[in-house]
């Protein structure tokens, strides 16, 4: 399932390819129709992300709500930029470690996920944006025609996006839009400051639910799912069963910043990395393999990298949850 930072890189597409234009919107599935014939031709606004949903603002009021889920991807294809605010901290567009250390190159997932490829100059591409991110540069014609069960179609000028499979998509007005950002938990690229995190705190120390239900709770804190929520406990060393009345305040606060840190570098890399301190070479190392990024995720049977304890699976309310019983203990 697409977590926090793959929803608001997302955005930031529209934002930069759609926003400020009158937008055709269509449903070649069929399946939203309806729907798309009250947004047709209407001037896109506004784009944002919420955790793990998105919304995007018509200048009628009316508002698209997307919920990717578990199957869920927007391809995009045309005139393809990226929003310039993801950049490196030296105000380069590439690579960086949490030291800001330019790592050069872009570095090519091995399984196709790629950090970089969609920034940039605009080219015309195919680029698709679930949990990881495909680019297609072969010559085409644009529009591209529909592939595959097509939801709902999003064209500009220059741009178009092609939504398949998501949980939930619906238009729907200010007042629905207003009473589901609502019923969403803080997320660090919208909610700041020390209220926030008093918040989130008092929210998981005041429960007797195990805190490693709570950090996938999107009413308790937005966009975190099951990668991020196995990474920020071990790096936190919380046992995921711990109750979150007996985790400590500051270690909820620090739950809280952690994720705000963590949230930054995928929205900044387009990867899930949550290993710090790494050299220019390891770096670009792990953003070449998946399995070079997490300290305990889908890592079951493995030997812990700090202790030697081999991580271990389990389940916790129907998800598979990764921890180190002795790092964690």
């Amino acid at each position: 399932m697409p977590e926090g930072h793959s929803v608001h890189r997302i955005a930031l597409q529209f934002r930069r390819n759609f926003v400020g234009h009158a937008i055709a919107v269509s449903s070649p599935q069929g399946r939203f129709a309806a729907d798309a014939a009250l947004i047709d031709g209407q001037r896109m606004v506004d784009a944002r992300a919420v955790g793990k949903q998105m919304f995007l603002e018509f200048d009628s009021g009316l508002w698209l709500r997307v919920h990717l889920g578990i199957y869920g991807a927007w391809d995009f294809a045309g005139e393809i930029t990226v929003d310039d605010t993801i950049r490196s901290s030296n105000g380069r567009m590439g690579q960086t470690n949490q030291h800001g250390t330019d790592v050069g190159v872009p570095v090519l997932d091995s399984r196709g996920e790629d950090s970089i490829a969609s920034m940039g100059a605009p080219r015309r591409a195919r680029l698709r944006m679930s949990e990881s991110e495909k680019e297609d540069e072969t010559d085409f014609v644009f529009p591209p025609e529909p592939v595959g069960a097509v939801r709902a179609r999003l064209l500009s000028e220059t741009a178009v996006a092609d939504l398949r499979g998501p949980t939930a998509c619906e238009v729907i007005d200010e007042q629905r839009a207003s009473e589901a950002i609502a019923k969403l938990g803080p997320d660090p690229l919208i909610d700041d400051g020390p209220e926030v995190e008093d918040r989130v705190a008092d929210t998981i120390t005041s429960k007797q639910t195990p805190v490693g239900q709570l950090l996938m709770d999107q009413s308790v804190i937005s966009g975190i799912g099951n990668v991020y929520r196995a990474e920020l406990l071990y790096r936190a060393r919380l046992n995921p069963h711990t109750p979150g009345k007996k985790v400590p305040l500051e270690a909820a606060r620090a739950l809280w910043r952690d994720w705000a840190h963590l949230l930054d570098v995928g929205v900044r890399t387009g990867q899930m990395m949550t290993m710090d301190d790494l050299s220019p070479e390891d770096w670009a190392k792990a953003m070449a393999s998946r399995e070079d990024r997490h300290w305990v995720y889908k890592r079951e049977g493995l030997p812990c990298r700090v202790c030697g304890t081999h991580i271990v699976m389990e389940m916790m309310a129907s998800r598979k949850l990764y921890w180190c019983p002795y790092c964690q203990a």
